[in-house]
This record gives C-alpha cells, structure tokens and sequence, in this order.
C-alpha cells in the first residue's frame, strides 16, 4: 500500500486509537504491524473475526486475559538454557493461568456458535497444571521464594532463624554491660553482621570487629567477639539458602524451557484473541458496522462517519461509486466539507481493507482496491523551490505511472493553482485518461467546466456539498447527482454588498452561465426536499418496526399468561384428586376400624360405604367441571378450526383435524396439542361459536388450508428478512406444523447469522439446524416449532 497515502489519509492515528484497546505487548505489535490487504479473501477473514470480537465485547464485555507481557524473550533464554528470575517465572504462571481460565471460560453454553474462530484459537491452547501448581507454590512474589519450596531451605531457614535469635539474644545482653560505651542502645546491621553503635573513644573497651563508622566519624559499627562465631554461621547459612534458590529457579527454568514451545503457542494466541478483542471494542467505540466487501470497485458508504472527528459533531454522508458511474466529481464552497468527504471515503476504506469495522450503517459496501492513491492538502515544499501547483502534478506524475483498474484515486482540488483556463483544461484531461485506464475516481473541484465535463461525460458524475445561504454556513452534506451552486452573489448580498454592483456582476456573465447555475440551484432544491420526505419515510418505517416489536412482546406475555392459566387449572384438578384420595383413605379407615370391632362386616355395611365414596368423587368432579359445562353442547362430528370444550382437562381447544378411525380428534390447547375421543368433546354454544368463527378458529383453519412448509428470503435485506420472517413463523404456529424450512442463501453470510440470532430467540422455535445436502446445505436452516 502506498505509504505517501496512509500517511495523507491519517491512517496511522486510526492504529494509534486501536492500540489504545489492546492489552498484551503482543496484541499492540501485532496492531502496529496492520496494514491494509488487497486480498479479498484475507480481508473477509480479518473481518470475520472483527464480527466475532463485537458479538464477545457485547455478550460478555470482554474474556479473562489477565497477561499483558510479550514472554518470547524469557522463553528463548529459558531454551538456552538460562536460569529464570522470580519475576520471570511468575509471568509464566500468569499465562498458564490465563490459558486455564480461558478454556474453562468456553466449555460453558453455546460459545462456539457464538464466536467460532476464537472458541477455535482457544481450544488450541495447552494447559500446564503440573507447572502452573509448582510455580504458584514455590514463588511469592518478585523477591520472594516459598520456604516450602523445598525440604532443604526450610530447614536452612529455620536454622538461620535460631542462629538470628541466639545473636540478638546475646547482644541484648552486652547492651547492659556496654551501656556507657554505646552511642545508643540498639542492635544493628552492617553487611549482613549483626554490630553495636560504639562510641568512637571507647572502640578500645568493646572488643571486636569494627564494620564501619558514621559519615561523622563519631560512631563505630562492632561486632562484639563474642557473637563472631555465630555471625559466620548465619553467613555460610544464608550462601546455603542462596545456592537452594538457585537450584529451585533452574529446576523451574528447566520445566519452563521442555514445555516452551506449547507456552509460546498459548503467547501468541493469547495476544491474537486480545488482538481481536480489540478490534471488537474499536468497532463499538465508534458505532461502526462491518462492511460487505467486493472486489468489482464498488462502494456503498451509508451515513459514512470520518472516525477522527467527533462523532457527536462529525455530518453523516452517503457516497456512492462504481455503480452506474466510475467517477465523482465534487463541487460545492471552502470548508463545505469536500475534502472530509475525500478522506472518509479513503479512510473508510483502508480501514475495511485492514479488517476494521466501519463507522457507518450496516449494509454499506467497501471495494477492495490493489492501490489506493491520495493527492490532498497543501504540499508546497520551500526546500525543493516547488510551487503549490508543482508539488501536485508531481504527485499526480507519479500516481499516473502506476494507476489501473483496480485503483482508487482520490484527488483534491485537481488543476487547482495556476491559470483557470488551462487548469481545468489540464484537469478535465488528467480525470479522462486515469477513467480509460478503468480506476475509480473520487475528485474536488472550483472549476464550472469540471461540473459541465462531468454531466456531459458518461461514466462521471456530479456531486456538491450543500451550503445555506440564510445562515452562510456549510451544512456539510454530501449531495449526489448534481453540481453545486457557487452562491457568490447571495453570500455577498447577505454580508451587505450592494444590489447595484451585484445586479452589474450579473450583466457581465453570459445568460447559459447564469441559467446554468439557476438549474443547478434548482436541482439542489428538489433534492433536499426528497431527502427530507425520505428521512420522514424511515422515521414512518422505525415507529413501525417498534410498534410490531412491541406487539410481539405483548403477544409474548398473552401467550405465557395462557400457559400460566393452564397450569393454574391443572393444579386445581390436582388439588381436587387429593382431596377425593383423602375422602377414600377416611373411608377405608373407617371400614378397616368397622372390621376390628366387629368380627365381620355386613355386606350392607360395605354396599353403604361404597356408595358413600362414589358420591364424594362424583361430587367433587361436578363441582370442578359443572359451571363451565353449562355453557357447551354435546357434539356428534368436529371440522377442522372448530373450537370445542375439552372434558378431560376442563379447557377450550381449537381442532387441527377429522376424527382418525379410533374416533380421535387432534385438538389444540394453547401451546399444547393433544388427540382427544370424540366423546370427550364438547361444542360450545352457536351464538359464542359464531363469534369465535371470526376469529382464531377461523384463522386457524385458513392457515393450515394455506401455509407453505418453507420460505424464501434470498434477496433482502436483514431487516426485511426478519420482519418476514416472525410474521410466516406466526402462521406456521398457528397452522400446526411441526417442520419449516427457511432459505436464505449463502452470500456474504450477513442474512444467513441475522436469521439464525432472531431464530435463536424466537418464542415458537424449539431447535434448529442447517439443511443437509438434499435439503440446500449451509444456505438452508431447519427449523422445529414447539
């Protein structure tokens, strides 16, 4: 990629604002290292796991990465054969520990159809338990090494803890006795040496070794004679202690190194998700989307953001280009935002072509290009003596050298800065030969020829940025299809030149000029009145994609509240069973009691028990069931979308079809379907059945007459699919069918992930999968309703 234009497109400070998101050393070298691929099949990768690092960044805000170090340096010293510092190993541990909790991470839920290339990575990572425990056992902290780290220096350290305390103990005891000789009466350290601060006139009196005196030279540091013999065991004690850590490090350092190259696989992987992670909260951070990428030069940037400007602040624009025309030619004033247009359509689409989200909405379309050439901004340069007007066709020379049809050209200002005659000429000749050599050109322009050139030429067209003349600002808004205004003699007016010499300006232009620019003001009227009626029109198309939403939360909760009221009714059916059991065990009580009183029962005793239970059940399932009876008819034959009164289960249902030859009829009640005995059935009365007919049962049956086992969605949008798509889930529920087909296609695979999340949490579905072979493969999903 030419690096002249990453560098005018400020390429670089979209890197610096990326690696702001990364975490480990590894992911921000890789971050610095991103260039931008003219390889379609790369880029749909790089952006494929962009898509990925949103859906974990959303879902679960972010994975537990707690490395942030680069260890492939400690890994090659550990192969070498080196001996690892404290602090070494302890950054090993904190990888192996990471790896550890990033797989346990992934084994619960669905994770791998979430993000299926980072479960992929993740599940490629080696954990090391054994190295991970001896590590975490035997190192505390950077200076610090577990007594238990081995037997050994326990035992040394325990020793050297006696000797420290038969020293002090026995220096304690010379502090009475050399009170008068002490300059205060403390036990200190010098060189690892436990001393006495000696009074320097008295050094004579306190015999011993002298280890250093004050910067005044009135103290001298002793070691008493007496406590010698033990200082030099705490010193061989303490070389001892320091040959054990030495030893426990390289065992260590040994482990680290037979398991380095797993570790610097878990290294770089681990640095790679964090890579990916950061691209996910890049992406969020700007409201960004992901791009669809072609490779025939297409662009299609929709409410396209320059990412460098504030997003609070910074104008939506739409461009287009390499559809209809293979040429833009901009018009419009200073500071209407021209440039800015230039710089976000390149910017925009470096960043898809390095892998990035975009900053605009979803459904845009960015073209990969093998070059992408800049010519913007001022390069006047004073060392090489170059003119303005020189620097540019420098550049333009050189960008001329290397054009083709797979490049993009963006040119600011084109023939700007000499003669207006011959430098629109110049400019108008530059734009035809870079369109025969078949590149795509997005170009600024003063010049009122450029604006004719470009109506009259095909393949080109006129674009302008939109300027208020009530106001004199920009309004910066990028319109399509017509040239722009120069506005020269209203904004002189509006700033208070006078009519008389604006009305003599006027005379001194040609009529097709100034008619010229009464068409194009005329133009540029009509098209922002369409803008605004279609901004109107997707305002109208999102209050009703929220009503439907809302609609479909309320038919959500109505549904639950049914099966609520189903349960409710089964539970009270329960409730009465107990009830009768506990009548019967009462009764057979009192039968067992009637036994033992007497040496035999009456067969009359027992006929009266017997009916006196009888009545109890039959009276209890009366009262259950008689209210509701009373307002349903006994029926001989059902019709499909009948709605009929269930004796079974005390409920209304709705019939799905004809009586089968065991006289059983598929009946539905809420979300359950259930075969049911004709004589079991109960029709309720003509004058609410005739209400009913005109509602759900009637539905009911138009729907099962009507509904279609699949569905075709190719060819639209995600937002339309998915509306389409509740609404025939809906019918296809409501008409009892257990099996449905959607086809989507395969494609870019956009269409394809939005209907599968919608599926995932539609209310019918009861599980899903992709069509085999036979059934259309990948760009088919089979769906089960509930």
């Amino acid at each position: 990629m030419n690096e002249k234009t990453l560098r005018i497109l400020e390429y670089n400070k979209i890197i610096d604002m990326l690696q702001m998101r990364a975490t480990t050393e590894i992911a921000k070298k890789m971050i610095r290292e991103l260039k931008p691929s003219s390889n379609i099949h790369e880029v749909r990768e790089r952006l494929e796991e962009t898509r990925e690092g949103f859906e974990v960044v959303l879902k679960w805000g972010s994975l537990p990465i707690s490395v942030t170090y680069d260890l492939q340096d400690t890994l090659k010293r550990a192969k070498m054969g080196y001996t690892l510092q404290p602090i070494e190993l302890l950054r090993v541990n904190a990888l192996l520990r990471c790896t550890r909790q990033l797989k346990e991470f992934m084994k619960d839920g669905n994770k791998q159809e979430i993000c299926p290339i980072i479960y992929e990575i993740i599940d490629s990572l080696a954990t090391i338990k054994g190295l991970e425990n001896e590590i975490e056992t035997k190192i505390i902290s950077e200076s610090e090494i577990s007594d238990r780290a081995s037997e050994k220096l326990y035992s040394i350290r325990r020793a050297i803890r006696d000797k420290n305390a038969k020293v002090k103990e026995k220096l304690q005891s010379m502090l009475q006795s050399y009170s008068k000789y002490l300059q205060d009466p403390i036990i200190t350290l010098r060189g690892d040496r436990y001393v006495l601060p000696v009074k320097a006139e008295f050094k004579g009196n306190v015999p011993g070794l002298v280890h250093d005196q004050s910067a005044s030279g009135s103290t001298l540091f002793i070691e008493p004679m007496a406590v010698v013999e033990l200082n030099n065991e705490i010193k061989e004690l303490m070389l001892k202690e320091k040959q054990e850590i030495e030893r426990i490090l390289y065992e260590l350092s040994v482990k680290v190194a037979d398991n380095a190259d797993m570790l610097e696989h878990n290294n770089l992987n681990i640095g790679y998700i964090d890579f990916i992670l950061a691209k996910g909260r890049f992406g969020l951070d700007l409201d960004a989307s992901i791009p669809e990428i072609n490779q025939r030069g297409l662009i299609n940037l929709k409410r396209a953001r320059h990412p460098l400007i504030d997003k609070e602040v910074v104008v939506p624009i739409d461009v287009k280009l390499g559809d209809t025309y293979k040429a833009l030619v901009i018009t419009g004033p200073n500071t209407g935002g021209k440039t800015v247009t230039l710089k976000t359509t390149g910017l925009l689409t470096l960043m898809a072509m390095t892998g990035l989200a975009i900053p605009a909405s979803s459904g845009s379309q960015v073209s990969v290009f093998n070059k992408v050439f800049a010519d913007i901004g001022d390069e006047q340069s004073i060392e090489q003596s170059l003119s303005t007007f020189s620097s540019h066709m420098t550049n333009i020379v050189n960008i001329l050298k290397e054009v083709d049809e797979t490049s993009l050209i963006l040119v600011d200002e084109l023939g700007a800065g000499t003669d207006p005659t011959e430098g629109a000429a110049l400019a108008m000749s530059i734009l035809e030969y870079i369109f025969e050599k078949g590149a795509k050109i997005v170009a600024t322009t003063h010049y009122s020829e450029l604006k004719v050139f470009a109506m009259e030429k095909e393949g080109f067209e006129n674009a302008s940025v939109e300027f208020d003349v009530e106001t004199l600002r920009p309004t910066y808004r990028l319109l399509i299809g017509i040239p722009g205004k120069s506005n020269a003699f209203e904004i002189s007016k509006r700033l208070g030149l006078s009519n008389e010499i604006i009305e003599n300006a006027k005379l001194k232009i040609s009529k097709d000029a100034a008619r010229f620019e009464d068409v194009i003001q005329a133009l540029q009227n009509k098209t922002i009145q369409l803008e605004k009626e279609y901004e109107e029109i997707e305002a109208i198309k999102r209050e009703s994609l929220e009503i439907k939403r809302q609609l479909s939360e309320k038919k959500f909760k109505l549904d639950s509240q049914r099966e609520n009221i189903i349960k409710k009714a089964q539970d009270e059916a329960r409730r009465i069973l107990q009830q009768a059991k506990y009548e019967a065990d009462s009764i057979v009580k009192e039968l067992v009691e009637l036994k033992k009183n007497s040496e035999a029962v009456s067969l009359k005793q027992a006929e009266e028990a017997r009916r006196k239970l009888k009545e109890n059940i039959d009276e209890l399932n009366k009262k259950s069931i008689e209210k509701k009876e009373e307002e349903f008819e006994a029926l001989e034959d059902v019709n499909v979308g009948d709605e009929v009164f269930v004796t079974t289960v005390s409920q209304k249902g709705v019939v799905l079809s004809k009586p089968d030859s065991k006289g059983e009829v598929q009946v539905q009640i809420g979300i359950i379907k259930m075969n049911v005995p004709l004589n079991k059935l109960k029709r309720v009365e003509q004058e609410k059945k005739e209400v009913k007919k005109s509602g759900i049962a009637n539905i009911i049956k138009q729907k099962a007459q009507n509904i279609s086992t699949e569905i075709d969605l190719r060819g639209q949008t995600v937002d339309e699919a998915l509306y389409n798509l509740d609404k025939y889930l809906d019918d296809a529920y409501l008409a009892g069918l257990n099996l449905v087909r959607i086809i989507h296609g395969k494609g870019t695979g956009a269409l394809r992930e939005g209907i599968k999340q919608a599926l995932r949490k539609h209310h019918y579905v009861k599980s899903m999968r992709s069509g085999d072979i036979s059934e259309g493969g990948s760009g088919v999903t089979i769906v089960e309703l509930k």
